[in-house]
Order: C-alpha cells, then structure tokens, then sequence
C-alpha cells in the first residue's frame, strides 16, 4: 500500500511502548502504539492532519488525506477560514475509514527560537482537547512538522510523547493514541523515547 506521503510500500508495524512488536493490551489504561504505515487506512475516530494554514491540502500527510477523503473534505475546510499555528479544527472523515480529521498547524523550524516547541505542543494539546470534546476514543497522529516544515525528528518526538502523556495522565475519556510513521528512521527515534 503507498505511504501516507503518497509513495513507495509501507506495511503496517505496530511496536508497543517498550518497544516489542506485539499486539497492544487490553486493559483499562489509555494505549500508545506506533505504527509505520498509511495514516488514511486507519479505522480509527479520528486521524490527525498535519495541515498548512489554508487547510485547503499540500503535501506529504496533508495531501494524502485530501485524496483519500475526497472532494467534500476541501469543501468543508474551505467554510473553516483556515488554521493558525498550533491550533486544530474538526471536518468530517468523508470516504476515509475514520470519521473525522483533526486538522493542526505545526510550525517552521527556524531553530527553536520562534516559539516552536511551545507551538507544536499545541497543536497535540489542542487535538486532543478537540477529540476529548467530539467524544473521540481513538486518534492517530501523524510525525507534525517533521517534514516539509523541517522540525529535527527527536525533538518533535519527544514532544509528541511528553505532550500527549501529560494531557492522558489529566483526562481519561480517549482509550489509544497511535503515531503513525512514515520512515524508519521516525520509527526508531519513536521507539527509542518510548
């Protein structure tokens, strides 16, 4: 199946927090598992699209999502009147398997000194603070702002986990937060910080 960049292979591997590919568990406990894969496969609630500010489709994850939902994701985005750097808005899932996208802005890199950490914290608080409200019990996560937008990958990563397990040890309503990958290499950094 293409990756959810738009090329190349990409199976589905799923590695629990401590790093073995087994299936996670099934207990009362909130699951974190990362998959390498195409994020507009998932039977998930909701996936998470790493937007531009238009929120009218791009690149990478961004135009992936855009094609596999199909032409009303674009009207629906085209009514939200876009989307500023750390925030995040909900559309319907249209023809993907989840039923809706939360669309966030992560920022530019430009070194860490514009306010990037703090901004791309936001855009994972503030999706799960959106699905915590739309009743969302499974989200998926793309690698925000790890490519086009240039963000070094174990950074990003560490605030993605430390951002998403804040939020999780404050409020129990969602059941399984999954990253989704497109590269090995984000796969290790994830593993690794897990």
């Amino acid at each position: 199946m293409p990756d959810a960049t738009g090329g190349g292979e990409a199976a589905f591997i799923l590695i629990s927090p401590d790093g073995a590919a087994d299936p996670p568990c099934d207990d009362n406990t909130v699951n974190i598992d990362i998959i390498r894969g195409d994020i507009t496969t998932l039977h998930v609630d909701a996936i998470v699209n790493a937007a531009n500010t238009t929120l009218l489709g791009g690149g990478g994850v961004d135009g992936a999502i855009h094609r596999a939902a199909g032409p009303e994701l674009l009207a629906e985005c085209r009514a939200l009147g876009g989307c500023q750097p750390g925030e995040a808005k909900i559309t319907r899932g249209y023809n993907l398997p989840a039923r809706y996208v939360i669309h966030t802005v992560g920022p530019f890199w430009s070194g860490g000194k514009r306010g990037e950490p703090q901004t791309l914290a936001n855009s994972y608080r503030n999706s799960l603070l959106l699905a915590v409200e739309n009743r969302i019990k499974t989200i998926a996560f793309p690698a925000i702002s790890c490519g086009a937008y240039g963000y070094p990958i174990r950074e990003a990563t560490r605030i993605a986990i430390e951002t998403t397990r804040e939020f999780l040890a404050t409020d129990d309503k969602i059941d399984k937060v999954i990253f989704v990958v497109a590269s090995d290499e984000i796969l290790r950094v994830y593993q690794r910080l897990l």
